[in-house]
């Protein structure tokens, strides 16, 4: 039986990381993909052009529909900005759910200033784009998905709420297989 990928997408500093972290405190057995740190290995000097973001959201995906196959349940923590490469994880992923964090961006730029020095997410990344850098959001698109099997305002609702609400997705996607 394969497992299930949840991907949390939204902008940087919607609150990805955070709930991706508590909700494996809740359900344990799934398994965070971050691109965060698989960017880091990948390409340790990013220069985030297209085709880079291409190659590294490919391989996310990729190792996300691996790790499902071999029967654990994955949560994908990464912006995902073009909806292409959320399209191939459905395409690719047959017990899929799309979880999108909304959430303004001058609330995204608040808590990226205020991140913990732990986070694995690059720093300052709103002032880079100020700068011209490629942020999603700021110079380059973030494609909202469409049909997301959930929505959730982060600057709304409770990371319990938040909990409840993907646990219920995960309960429908179960029922159906």
């Amino acid at each position: 039986m394969s497992g299930i990928a949840i991907w949390i997408t939204g902008l940087p500093g919607s609150g990805k990381s955070t709930v991706a972290d508590a909700f494996k405190k809740a359900y344990p057995e799934f398994i965070i993909l971050r691109m965060d740190e698989l960017r880091k290995v990948v390409t340790p000097e990013p220069t985030y052009s297209d085709s880079e973001r291409e190659i590294v959201y490919r391989a996310l995906v990729y190792l996300a529909k691996t790790i499902t196959e071999l029967g654990h349940n994955v949560i994908i923590d990464a912006t995902g900005n073009l909806r292409r490469w959320r399209k191939l994880a459905r395409q690719l992923i047959p017990q899929y759910a799309e979880v999108y964090l909304r959430c303004p961006i001058e609330l995204c730029m608040e808590r990226e200033r205020h991140r913990l020095e732990a986070h694995e997410a690059p720093k300052d990344i709103y002032k880079k784009g100020a700068a011209g850098w490629p942020v999603p959001g700021m110079v380059v698109p973030y494609e909202e998905p469409l049909n997301p099997e959930l929505i959730i305002d982060t600057g709304r609702t409770s990371i319990r709420g938040i909990q409840r609400r993907i646990k219920r997705v995960i309960d429908k996607i179960q029922s159906l297989t």
